[in-house]
């Protein structure tokens, strides 16, 4: 910044401020929270927030309107699409065992705006599917009932007729979401004690449909005379797999749980691979015993489960039913008022959100203020809005979320241990690891060029011969192989710096790949020759940037969990995810456009001024040094006085090799 032009020094300087990294702690297991949580609280956590309504309705609706029997291949492709963004959720719930889950992950490798952004759409993503949950819930209570809740509320209480809001004020729904708010702020383990009560009661529900189910099946349903097992084709199993993407929704809450784990660096992957693993058989199972039971054109939608039991001769296998299908909805609901409020508290945290929803209860250890603010919030939600006002305008801020924790996985994954030389704080979970105030710690190695390398201490440098005695490469720069091939184009940047902005292109291909896919014959009404060029283009750009990522060298010694065929698998994940967005309808995107404006608007007035690495940033620095080892083998000791402003008063003096400090020497002087 010292070159740059006075003019434009403000906007480097506040480039510089919105995309700081957050400097991680020396020991990444203190909290402020309780540490109680096991893997199998974790795993039925993971359980509880993917098997609730969508197992009793989505089936149902699926099979249907667009899959048929073949729903259970919808399904399969969906468990395995959503299986690559529970890996990078897994590596870094392991990794980095903070509450705060995508928010967080982004804010450690991408930048500070983009994770508040993250977390301020997750915040709302968890609001409205609690508020749907619960006015689910409370529907499918009243049914039984045959609506006697909603005729008594329309006839003595008030009802109103206004577009996206509900003819009736749902008090049943904002009733339960209070009282959950209400134990869930006793603490973890009450909550963990109410999941488990639910969950279990769910999962013997489950087996009772699929044991009593499969007694009931009849091959015949998936028979020709029927219409066949994939009456939709390809075109219907694909369509059902972006919509079964979303049953899945909800593994997350195990990574939002992993500063109240115990063993985090365990029980995060494990527990995550087993609640998928059980979500998809459930879901799979479900499907299979469903369509068997009954045709499928002939599901009821709404309640496909308890109706097919009812016209297979059994109405009083629908009241076991519908005690699952409100246990699975409790969880959900659980799932929900549970990480929610332990995304409000990492940011708050960490500066960016009101400092009051940063307050542990010393006796619970919780953040009481954020579970009751939030709840109550998510009760007024679901006391007034329709439910399928709610619903259309789910899902973008999730699929952000699993694009922005890939995209993260892949930049730490070939990030150096130490910062890079633009000032950014080092991501490392080793325990060991300090970090240091200087704006300077990486080190530039370039081979047999003659060029001058920079490094951060006299000790870095003696590091530097013994590395270069070993075949492997550092982190972040070329593989040795490709070295002779693109070290002239790529050998001058810093490790890392390649990696990054092959990130940045390949989400910009998958967004226009997909939205040529998408939109190039229906709405832009592309001509043959264009609309094939276009798909050439972005897919090459989409396949370079994964062929320059791999070839660079990766981080391989890392004590935790790390995501197989990295870039391939979060790479795929964002491809996936990016598909799922343009999917999704034009009121989404203005909601997603209009609730980003807004949280903007909340950044730039509070966060950015409260941020705690903003106030680290303005602790006094000294002095930073650096060595240049020139060609002939001497080296300059370049000392830097770190001024208010930003800008450096330089000097430098030459060292001679044979009187050079020793390492111990060094450190003594430091």
């Amino acid at each position: 910044m010292a070159t740059c032009p006075r003019g434009c020094a403000p906007a480097v300087r506040l480039c510089q401020r919105l995309n700081r990294l957050k400097t991680l702690d020396d020991d990444m297991m203190a909290t402020s929270l309780k540490r109680c949580l096991s893997t199998l609280d974790l795993t039925l956590m993971g359980v509880g927030g993917m098997v609730g309504s969508g197992l009793y309705v989505l089936t149902g609706t699926v099979a249907k309107d667009i899959v048929g029997p073949a729903v259970i291949i919808s399904f399969l492709f969906a468990g395995i699409a959503s299986l690559l963004a529970a890996f990078c959720y897994a590596e870094f719930g392991a990794r980095i065992p903070k509450t705060g889950s995508a928010y967080m992950f982004t804010y450690v490798s991408v930048g500070e705006v983009w994770a508040f952004l993250i977390g301020w759409n997750v915040i709302l993503e968890n609001m409205i599917g609690g508020a749907a949950v619960a006015r689910a819930w409370s529907g499918y209570l009243d049914s039984i009932f045959n609506h006697a809740i909603q005729n008594f509320t329309e006839t003595h209480i008030m009802q109103w007729n206004v577009p996206f809001l509900a003819h009736y004020p749902d008090l049943l729904a904002a009733g339960i979401l209070v009282v959950a708010s209400f134990f869930i702020s006793f603490g973890v383990q009450v909550s963990s004690y109410l999941n488990h009560i639910f969950s279990t009661i769910s999962m013997v529900v489950i087996i009772f449909i699929l044991v009593f189910g499969f007694v009931l099946a009849e091959p015949a349903n998936w028979s020709q005379k029927e219409g066949g097992f994939a009456p939709f084709g390809l075109s219907g199993i694909l369509a059902g797999s972006a919509t079964c993407f979303y049953a899945f929704v909800g593994f997350d809450v195990i990574a939002s749980s992993s500063e109240e784990a115990k063993n985090p660096q365990k029980a995060v992957p494990i527990a995550t691979a087993i609640s998928l693993a059980l979500a998809a058989t459930a879901y799979i199972l479900v499907s299979t015993v469903l369509t068997l039971m009954v045709p499928w054109h002939s599901l009821d939608p709404n309640s496909a489960l308890a109706d097919a039991f009812f016209r297979r001769g059994y109405s009083w296998a629908g009241v076991i039913v519908a005690i699952g299908s409100i246990c699975a909805m409790n969880t959900v609901l659980l799932c929900n008022l549970f990480s929610l409020p332990r995304i409000v508290y990492a940011m708050a945290e960490d500066g960016l959100f009101f400092s009051i929803f940063a307050r542990v209860n010393p006796v619970t250890k919780v953040p009481v203020n954020a579970i009751l603010v939030f709840g109550i919030l998510m009760a007024t939600m679901a006391l007034i809005f329709d439910l399928e006002a709610l619903v259309q305008f789910l899902s973008i801020g999730t699929l952000l979320a699993y694009t922005f924790v890939a995209a993260s996985v892949i930049v730490l994954r070939f990030q150096p241990d130490k910062a890079s030389s633009k000032g950014t704080a080092s991501t490392s979970p080793n325990p060991n690891a300090e970090p240091s105030p200087a704006p300077s710690e990486s080190q530039t190695i370039t081979e047999d060029s003659g060029e001058l390398k920079q490094y951060e201490s006299f000790s870095d440098k003696l590091q530097l011969v013994e590395r270069q005695t070993g075949e492997r490469r550092g982190v972040g720069q070329l593989r040795a192989y490709w070295e002779p091939y693109l070290g002239r184009l790529l050998g001058d940047c810093e490790p890392g710096e390649v990696v990054a902005f092959c990130v940045l292109t390949l989400i910009v291909s998958s967004v226009s790949l997909c939205a040529v896919l998408e939109f190039g014959n229906n709405q832009l009404h592309l001509p043959l020759w264009s609309f094939t060029m276009l798909l050439v283009i972005f897919s090459l750009a989409y396949v370079l940037s994964m062929a320059l990522i791999w070839a660079h060298e990766p981080q391989t010694d890392s004590k935790t969990f790390q995501v197989p065929l990295v870039p391939l698998t979060p790479g795929a994940s964002i491809l996936i995810n990016v598909f799922l967005m343009m999917k999704l309808s034009y009121l989404t995107w203005i909601r997603f456009t209009v609730w980003i404006a807004v949280g903007l608007f909340v950044y730039f007035g509070y966060g950015i001024w409260h941020s705690k690495e903003g106030m680290r940033e303005l602790q006094p620095k000294d002095m930073a040094a650096r060595y240049v080892v020139l060609p002939s083998g001497s080296l300059v000791e370049t000392v830097q006085s770190v001024q208010p402003d930003g800008q450096v008063d330089t000097s430098a003096h030459h060292i001679n090799p044979s009187t050079a400090p020793t390492p111990e020497e060094y450190a003594g002087k430091r």
